[in-house]
């Protein structure tokens, strides 16, 4: 049995970044012109990374999506893969990427134990995606994808949609999906980690995305899901399966059973969440896995956050770190926390 927090929300998924690394710099992740990255001595290796995943799974956890950063930059990344499937009997062992590295070693990943991939992808345009991105790899991109589609069927397109940036295509990009045969979700804009240069205006809402659905395709039709699911799921009329992510305008605090472990072992029970535990020095100090387990178990217990549901009440409602703050602290970016 899973352990549960202060509002019941149970501890079973887990995202685990492997490197706060990313070969892409997204205007809605990575804005800035310089980084702070975390000191390589600090990044766990891959016994210590699958040693706190079973301790994680001894406290309940049941899926794994292994993030960055860009989580393939993480060199053999595949043999990590492997020591995690065969470690524990994971519902999900899934992986988020951007696609640029994903065709030379999909087969690998799924021959090593990866059941499930999911693949950003926030427009078809070449201009438009070297100027979303500052770099030009959306060939590679859509080679990840075509990969994705052979190796993974039935995989997810994940689509952070911005007004004023993309959300012209959505049509587009449901297109695209279908072609792929893939469940594309749509994502609000979110204020956190390094999204530094976020406003309000650009957030295009989850009433603003059913809308336009409904526009170029139908009504669509409201499908039941999985409770802790993020994404609400909805059938378009000729078929193709969509989601929506409303972590900004409609927050879903109540049934999030995520954490996030940083690459460098740093816990964080919140996307929003300003301090973490620091796994990797009790690991090194030379804690037993009980001792860990423990530790896990009684701050989960503890737990009562709902970062996403105190940034909607906030009257006058801007970036949620500066940017001192990052350089300060990089634990508080996106890329290094993972999504």
């Amino acid at each position: 049995m899973s352990t549960r927090d202060r509002l019941a929300r149970p501890l079973t998924s887990l995202r685990l970044s492997v490197t706060d690394r990313c070969n892409l710099r997204c205007h809605y992740c990575m804005p800035e012109a310089e980084y702070a990255w975390l000191p390589r001595e600090d990044i766990l290796d891959f016994e210590e990374t699958t040693r706190l995943a079973c301790v994680f799974a001894s406290a309940g956890a049941t899926r794994l999506r292994l993030t960055g950063g860009e989580p393939l930059l993480r060199r053999d990344l595949p043999v990590l893969v492997a020591q995690l499937a065969g470690a524990v009997r994971w519902d999900d062992l899934a992986l988020t990427t951007n696609g640029i590295l994903l065709a030379p070693v999909a087969d690998a990943l799924k021959t090593a134990g990866l059941r499930r991939i999911t693949v950003s992808l926030d427009t078809l345009d070449p201009v438009r995606f070297k100027a979303l991105t500052r770099f030009d790899e959306l060939q590679r991109v859509r080679e990840g994808l075509d990969h994705a589609a052979r190796v993974f069927p039935g995989f997810k397109i994940d689509t952070v949609v911005m007004r004023g940036v993309n959300e012209d295509e959505i049509e587009t990009l449901v297109g695209e999906a279908a072609r792929l045969g893939a469940e594309i979700r749509f994502i609000e804009y979110m204020d956190v980690g390094g999204a530094t240069r976020w406003t309000a205006g650009q957030v295009f809402s989850r009433a603003e995305l059913l809308a336009s659905l409904t526009r170029s395709f139908g009504v669509p039709e409201p499908l039941p899901g999985d409770r802790w699911a993020p994404a609400a799921r909805f059938r378009l009329p000729h078929g193709q399966v969509v989601g929506v992510i409303s972590s900004t305008t409609e927050p879903f605090c109540a049934t999030c059973d995520r954490s996030r472990l940083t690459a460098d072992g740093m816990w964080y029970r919140c996307l929003y969440a300003t301090s973490g535990t620091d796994l990797r020095a009790r690991l090194r100090d030379g804690a037993t896995d009980d001792e860990l387990l423990r530790l896990i178990a009684e701050t989960w217990q503890a737990r009562a956050d709902q970062g996403a549901e105190d940034r909607l009440r906030l009257a006058d409602r801007r970036a949620f770190v500066t940017v001192t703050s990052l350089k300060r602290d990089p634990h508080l970016e996106m890329h290094t926390r993972g999504g």
